[in-house]
């Protein structure tokens, strides 16, 4: 071994650290809630900076669903479906899925990240072009560069742009538009009617990663292509079951039926990765049964959003717009400056932690220089209370750290 090598990578570290950009880790000592108990803290804090939009993490229906797979399937498959890791439960949610999102067919992945990572070089070659929004997932990004289509990126959300490089690839045998339907870190929406009238216009496909929407967003909580009004027009989405749909882990593909098929036989994340656990599969499937008979969980969260973003809005925070339960607390003030908004979103994160507000900053890179914030998640399980609570603490920290 080099031991050179540790000494390069502990000053990357020691740099990362001296820009104020490192992320620490809180160690939790229970389940997933509205309310978590970390291990550094004496008593439960209100937690808002998880995916947990509906509240089902710990749903003790979900939980006993676990546990009954657990005993009927086990705990692994030990392999890779194709070779003997299919069990009848997977196909079960794959096409439960399918119908929910309203595709022909599913195929699960180990995460959504994986489900990105085998899509672009499964169903496009050097013949065809795909076209990226600049703030996509960096899944998305990642999928794209093991493809050899031609690869374009439009500034986000422009229409404009991404017609012009419609245009400018009408001569591809395949284009592939393809968006998150939420991006993560802003929590706005993607135009997807436009989108679809672009792609219909220019005969393009269109491909949605709907992770932060899958289960809540829509009328019926059935995503952005619901939210839009699309449905029959997207040919991909891609989702996760690690947020809204139980938190767990795990993630999917639906699609039209050949799109599906063909990634069966070539997705390599799909063909060389271990089938997803029983466990998780047999819970997703009860997360579903709960969704479906309780739609009101959808439309609370929503609710809990919207007041969220009033408060903070009152107290003179500048937050980005929308309606989504990811709300960004945009970091501003003297100690923003220079760089110097990345350490500030930590400071403000551990101070709120110590009023008994759970949150995280975000920092370069998982936000461009100059674009740290908060990033607060509502959950249909948090109480009106707790979210006035949170509010109040977020206004003293306006005032101390002068962001407000």
């Amino acid at each position: 071994m080099y031991e050179g090598a540790s000494e390069v990578h502990a000053a990357m570290q020691a740099d990362i650290r001296a820009a104020g950009l490192e992320k620490s880790e809180r160690t939790l000592t229970g389940p997933q809630g509205p309310s978590v108990t970390l291990g550094e803290s004496a008593s439960p804090v209100a937690n808002f900076c998880a995916n947990n939009y509906l509240g089902l993490s710990a749903h003790p229906r979900v939980v006993e669903a676990a546990r009954a797979a657990l005993d009927t399937y086990g705990y692994g498959l030990s392999s890779v479906r194709f070779i003997c890791g299919t069990q009848v439960i997977h196909r079960q949610l794959e096409q439960r899925l399918a119908a929910f999102v309203g595709m022909d067919d599913a195929v699960l992945y180990s995460s959504c990240f994986d489900a990105n990572g085998g899509l672009f070089e499964t169903v496009l070659d050097e013949r065809d072009a795909v076209i990226s929004d600049a703030l996509n997932h960096a899944s998305i990004i990642d999928g794209i560069r093991l493809c050899k289509a031609d690869r374009l990126r439009y500034p986000h959300a422009d229409m404009d742009a991404l017609e012009d490089a419609l245009q400018k690839t009408q001569d591809r045998r395949l284009r592939l538009i393809a968006t998150d339907g939420v991006f993560s870190m802003d929590g706005d929406l993607a135009p997807l009617d436009r989108i679809c009238d672009l792609a219909d216009r220019y005969r393009a496909m269109v491909m949605v990663d709907d992770s932060h929407a899958t289960g809540f967003v829509g009328k019926t909580g059935r995503g952005t292509i619901e939210h839009h009004g699309v449905g029959g027009r997207v040919d991909i989405i891609t989702s996760t079951l690690g947020k809204a749909l139980g938190g767990a882990a795990g993630g999917f593909t639906a699609a039209r039926g050949p799109i599906a098929a063909l990634l069966r036989q070539r997705s390599r994340p799909y063909l060389f990765s271990n089938s997803l656990s029983p466990v998780i599969v047999g819970a997703s499937l009860a997360v579903l049964d709960v969704l479906e008979s309780n739609p009101e969980l959808a439309a609370r969260v929503m609710d809990n959003a919207l007041r969220f973003r009033a408060g903070m809005t009152q107290a003179g925070f500048r937050i980005r717009p929308g309606i989504h339960p990811i709300v960004p607390v945009m970091m501003s003030g003297p100690r923003a400056e220079g760089g110097g908004d990345g350490r500030l979103a930590q400071d403000v994160a551990a101070a709120m932690l110590a009023e008994g507000v759970f949150v995280t900053g975000f920092s370069y890179p998982v936000v461009p220089i100059g674009q740290a914030r908060i990033r607060v998640q509502l959950s249909a399980a948090h109480s009106a209370s707790q979210i006035d609570e949170a509010v109040l603490a977020f206004a003293r920290m306006g005032r101390r750290f002068q962001l407000v």
